[in-house]
């Protein structure tokens, strides 16, 4: 379910009712969840993540502004910067793993997801986030740059080298 008045339930909340964040929490908890894991393989990191998202959200809720864009780009946005921090703190970069690939590939061999996965993993962090962004969460360029806090020009030149890169590791023709 996605709200098409999602400024509506901030408003609510800012207000200070709670069942507005339960409707929140209800929505993009899986979402997130999914986003994180799928970053991070850990399903209690995810969680942990997941948890501190709405925590910081619930104190910061007074600075969103529809003007910053969407209410769910705002809240991918606290879900990474709140991923990044907990992973710079714990300096396990290294056991990033991938995501699986997408429903719409439901049809692909096991081996070709698998073979996709360990390309997506080698991949530099800002290579695989908008790779995770894009592709999984189908989220527009434009939001991806705000989630990551950085221009769109540096989106689209991630994804560019990162499909192509990807395409390398894979032995994908360039029209393929």
């Amino acid at each position: 379910m996605n709200f098409k008045n999602d400024d509506l339930y901030i408003i609510i909340d800012q207000e200070g009712n709670m069942q507005s964040i339960d409707t929140i929490y209800l929505t993009y908890k899986n979402q997130l969840y999914r986003f994180i894991f799928r970053y991070s393989n850990d399903r209690q990191f995810s969680i942990d993540v997941v948890q501190d998202t709405f925590e910081k959200l619930i104190r910061k809720k007074h600075y969103y502004t529809s003007e910053k864009g969407s209410f769910k780009t705002y809240l991918f946005q606290i879900a990474y910067n709140t991923m990044m921090t907990k992973l710079k703190r714990r300096r396990k970069f290294a056991i990033l793993l991938p995501f699986l690939a997408p429903d719409r590939f439901s049809t692909i061999a096991v081996e070709e997801k698998m073979s996709v996965q360990k390309a997506v993993q080698t991949l530099p962090e800002g290579q695989r986030a908008v790779i995770v962004l894009r592709y999984y969460h189908d989220l527009p360029q434009k939001e991806i740059a705000e989630v990551l806090g950085i221009p769109i020009g540096t989106v689209k030149s991630r994804l560019h080298h990162a499909l192509k890169n990807l395409k390398d590791d894979l032995g994908v023709d360039k029209d393929g």
